[in-house]
């Protein structure tokens, strides 16, 4: 909860496991990390259940390297296969009953900006496609309604992974699961535009297989919900399990989704720019130059 909360009591380092001290001293506390520096320091989530292969795992540890301040960050999730590896890491994690998270975050976030003041403690939660959109959608969809100030990332695998493979709102239509023998029935849920409706300040699609993208995202999504709004990202996530993918494909895989049907996309408010730009000097989002008079538009 803050890099004081990590750091030894005095006369206490010695007593302390190796793993907890290669943390402090080799970990990305007060300091600041990127995605392209993995392997030269500890990252917070290194040991795991997952299966082999599985993206969700890999984009979860690009996500957890890319937030602002990791001392910082409460994630907090509900069951599925992200929660094993969420819970695994070297930052507060809580655990909600299914499709209440962010309902949990809601109150979370409002409780640290009582008791912390101006002092940043980012909320952020992770959740699957069935907690997110089908079990979890009321709560989910009333928090960005009221603009509740944490980030919802959306670990889209597109199916129950963890529960035998049922399909979720997230499947894509005609899909053939285990448990859905007939394939789906109806079009995978459109939560972009449900995120935009309800006011979310910034909207996100991405695919693992570009960390230096996924970091953007997730910096950006994390340092707008401090003080403008609701912020959702929706990641590809693929179950290699429940979709027969090999392991060597993985990668492949998320490369050939983002290409037909998953391309990146970012909704960035206006308020959110100009927050971006004013705060954490952000050039990107500074109004263009005016042309000069008598210059002739491109076509």
């Amino acid at each position: 909860m803050s890099l004081d909360y990590v750091k030894f009591s005095n006369g206490f380092e010695r007593f302390m496991p190796k793993e907890y001290r290669d943390m402090v001293e080799h970990g990305p506390f007060g300091k600041k990390v990127s995605v392209s520096q993995m392997g030269s320091f500890k990252e917070i989530l290194e040991e795991h259940p997952m299966c082999a292969g599985c993206a969700m795992t890999l984009f979860i540890r690009l996500a957890m390297v890319s937030f602002p301040n990791p001392e910082d960050t409460i994630t907090v999730g509900t069951a599925g296969c992200g929660r094993l590896a969420i819970s695994q890491a070297a930052i507060p994690f809580v655990y909600g009953n299914y499709g209440d998270q962010n309902g949990v975050a809601s109150g979370l976030s409002r409780g640290l900006r009582l008791r912390f003041g101006d002092k940043p403690k980012d909320v952020v939660v992770m959740a699957g496609d069935g907690g997110t959109a089908d079990i979890g959608f009321q709560q989910v969809l009333h928090s960005w309604f009221r603009k509740e100030r944490f980030t919802t990332i959306m670990l889209d695998n597109e199916v129950y992974g963890n529960t035998g493979g049922q399909e979720s709102g997230m499947t894509n239509r005609g899909a053939v699961l285990k448990m859905a023998p007939l394939g789906k029935k109806f079009e995978k849920m459109d939560m972009l535009q449900m995120a935009k409706v309800a006011g979310c300040a910034y909207v996100a699609t991405v695919v693992p297989n570009n960390p230096r993208r996924v970091e953007s995202v997730i910096k950006k999504a994390v340092l707008i919900a401090r003080e403008v709004g609701s912020t959702y990202i929706q990641a590809y996530t693929s179950c290699n399990i429940e979709y027969a993918i090999p392991t060597d494909k993985v990668m492949e895989d998320a490369k050939t989704v983002e290409n037909d049907r998953y391309a990146f996309s970012e909704y960035v408010s206006e308020e959110a720019k100009q927050y971006l730009t004013e705060r954490y000097g952000y050039k990107e989002y500074l109004p263009k130059p005016a042309a000069p008079a008598g210059a002739i538009p491109k076509a």
